[in-house]
C-alpha cells in the first residue's frame, strides 16, 4: 500500500487549511473538492486514491480541505465561508505549497469556486477543468434544468436524517450504491468531512449561488467533463458552462455516477492528461474579474459653498486619508479620483461591500454622506487603469444610490450568497449607455 502524503496547514486570515502535495510535476494541479472532503480519509478508497495517484503521475498534485470540513479549522454554521474566503483560502494554500501557477480541476460544488479564482487571478491558473460542476443549482425561468425548492429541501431533510449513515448514494454513485463496503466508507467519509449541520447549511448556502455573471470572465483553457446520466448535476448544467465559457471544449461521458473516481474513471482521467499535458501555457491575460467601488460626496457643492475653498480642501484631505486607510485595510486598490469622488477595484465583492460601508460610517463622522455603487464583471487591465462595461455599470449604479446608500448590482448579491450581507431590492434600472435594465439592491449593516 502507498503511504498516505502528509498533510500539511496553510494559515489563511485567522484559519488553518489542511493541504496535501503529492507527485513531483512538471506542472501543479490544484484539486477543487465538492462541498465536503477530508484529505486523509480519501485515501482509505482504493478507487479514490487510485485517481489521485493517476493525476500525481503527470503533475505536482495539489489536495486541500475547504475552511470548515475535513482536517482545516472548523466554522461557525452561520458564518459559513464564501466565495470569497475561499478563494483567499485556495490561494494561501498554493503559496504555502510553493506554487505561483496551477491547473484547477474543479469537482462539483468545486465547479463555481475554480472558474471564479480562475477570472480573477488569469495570471496565477494555467488550464481549468470541470468534472461534473455548475454555476448554478436552483431552478429559474432561464434556467429550466435547475432544482425546484421543494426538491432541494426534500433532499436536505433526508441528508439531515441520514447524514453519517451513507445517505444519498443512490444519486451520488448508483453503481456502487448495493455494495455495503461503498456505503460503509461513504458513510464515514460523511462523518469525518462535516458534521450534518455544517453539511445541510453549506447545501442550503450552494443553493443560493448564481455564479453565471462570471462565466464570460474565464479567459483560460477550459475542458469541461460531464457524465450524461449523472443524477445529482444533470447533464445540462455541464452544457451550459460549455456554452457560456469562452473557448471551452466538452466531454459528454457515458454513466450515471456523479463521483468522479466511481464507474469508469480512466476515460475521465486520459481526458484530463491530454488535456493537461497537450496544451501550450496560458499567457497573460489583458482582461480579469474584478469588483469596482465608485464612490463619491452626497451634496458637495452645496456644502462646498458653504465651508469655503480651504476649509472645504481640508475637509476632503481627511475624507481621502479615511477612505485610503480603508482601501488599504479591506485590499482595494485605488484606481481614481476625480474632485469629490473615487473608483478602487477589488478582487472579492464582499470586501468591496464592507470596504463601503466603513467609509460611509468614517465620513459621517466628519459631517460627509457619501454614496457608493459596487459591481463585478469583466475589465480591461490598461497598465495601472481599469477600462471595460463593467467600470461603465459600476459607476452607473453609484450613479443611482441615494446619500448614506451604498448599491449594488445583482450580480454582486448574487455572489456573496451566504456570507450574512442582507440587502433591500431597489428594483429595475435603465443605466444610461448600458443594455438592458438593471436590478439593484442596498446593502444593508449588519
Amino acid at each position: 500500500m502507498h503511504d498516505v502524503p502528509e498533510t500539511r496547514y496553510a494559515k489563511s486570515g485567522d484559519c488553518h487549511i489542511a493541504y496535501q502535495v503529492l507527485g513531483e510535476g512538471p506542472l501543479d494541479l490544484v484539486f477543487i473538492p465538492g462541498f465536503v472532503s477530508n484529505v486523509e480519509h480519501c485515501w482509505e478508497d482504493p478507487r479514490m486514491a487510485q485517481f489521485f495517484r493517476r493525476l500525481a503521475a503527470f503533475a505536482r498534485l495539489i489536495l486541500f480541505d475547504k475552511r470548515g470540513t475535513g482536517m482545516s479549522d472548523p466554522v461557525p454554521i452561520e458564518q459559513l465561508p464564501t466565495l470569497e474566503q475561499r478563494m483567499d483560502d485556495v490561494r494561501a494554500v498554493m503559496d504555502a505549497a510553493g506554487s505561483q501557477r496551477a491547473a484547477l480541476v474543479g469537482a462539483s460544488e468545486g465547479g463555481p469556486l475554480s472558474f471564479l479564482f480562475a477570472a480573477t487571478y488569469p495570471q496565477r491558473v494555467h488550464a481549468l477543468v470541470l468534472l461534473a460542476a455548475y454555476a448554478r443549482v436552483a431552478w429559474a425561468p432561464d434556467y429550466p434544468f435547475g432544482t425546484d425548492p421543494d426538491n432541494w429541501s426534500s433532499m436536505l431533510e433526508r441528508m439531515e436524517a441520514g447524514w453519517g449513515k451513507g445517505v444519498l448514494l443512490t444519486a451520488f454513485a448508483p453503481s456502487v450504491a448495493a455494495n455495503p463496503a461503498a456505503r460503509e466508507w461513504w458513510a464515514r467519509h460523511q462523518r469525518m468531512a462535516s458534521s450534518p449541520g455544517a453539511a445541510i447549511a453549506m447545501m442550503r448556502m450552494a443553493f443560493q449561488i448564481d455564479a453565471r455573471p462570471v462565466l464570460s470572465a474565464v479567459r483560460v483553457p477550459t475542458l469541461i467533463l460531464h457524465r450524461c446520466g449523472d443524477r445529482m448535476v444533470p447533464i445540462e448544467h455541464g452544457r451550459y458552462l460549455a456554452q457560456h465559457i469562452p473557448g471551452a471544449r466538452m466531454v459528454e461521458l457515458p454513466g450515471a455516477d456523479h463521483f468522479f473516481w466511481i464507474g469508469d474513471p480512466d476515460t475521465c482521467l486520459g481526458q484530463i492528461e491530454e488535456f493537461l499535458t497537450g496544451e501550450r501555457r496560458a499567457g497573460e491575460s489583458d482582461r480579469i474579474l474584478a469588483t469596482v467601488l465608485f464612490a463619491d460626496i452626497a451634496g458637495s457643492t452645496e456644502r462646498a459653498a458653504e465651508l469655503g475653498d480651504s476649509r472645504w480642501h481640508r475637509l476632503l484631505d481627511s475624507y481621502y486619508g479615511l477612505a485610503r486607510g480603508q482601501l488599504q485595510r479591506f485590499r482595494g486598490r485605488e484606481l481614481d479620483t476625480a474632485g469629490d469622488g473615487f473608483f478602487a477595484a477589488f478582487d472579492g465583492p464582499l470586501r468591496a461591500i464592507r470596504c463601503a460601508a466603513a467609509i460611509g460610517s468614517g465620513a459621517r463622522l466628519l459631517g460627509l454622506e457619501i454614496r457608493a455603487g459596487v459591481h463585478t464583471g469583466e475589465c480591461e487591465v490598461m497598465g495601472p487603469k481599469f477600462g471595460g462595461l463593467a467600470v461603465h455599470i459600476g459607476a452607473r449604479v453609484a450613479g443611482q444610490a441615494n446619500p448614506g446608500e451604498v448599491l449594488v448590482s445583482s450580480t454582486v448579491k448574487d455572489l456573496v450568497a451566504g456570507s450574512g450581507m442582507c440587502f433591500e431590492d431597489r428594483g429595475d434600472h435603465a443605466l444610461k449607455g448600458v443594455p438592458g435594465r438593471w436590478r439593484l439592491f442596498a446593502a444593508m449593516a449588519n
